[in-house]
């Protein structure tokens, strides 16, 4: 598993959703975020940006059926 990608990926996710307010703004780690950027990483999805906007996609689309 690259740390680097999947870090870069959570911090673009982490900071769009903080700055939405879909996530509290803390220094925390968000582990649900991070699980699923971790999965679509295992997945086959390599590229830190694209990695952060499916996670994105994926993270409010949870949200909103919650």
């Amino acid at each position: 598993m690259n740390v680097d990608i999947i870090g870069k990926a959570y911090d673009i996710a982490a900071n769009y959703l903080r700055r939405s307010g879909i996530i509290p703004d803390t220094s925390a780690t968000h582990d649900r975020l991070l699980e699923t950027i971790v999965y679509l990483f295992q997945r086959g999805e390599t590229h830190p940006i694209r990695l952060a906007n499916r996670a994105i996609t994926a993270f409010e689309s949870q949200q909103l059926a919650a």
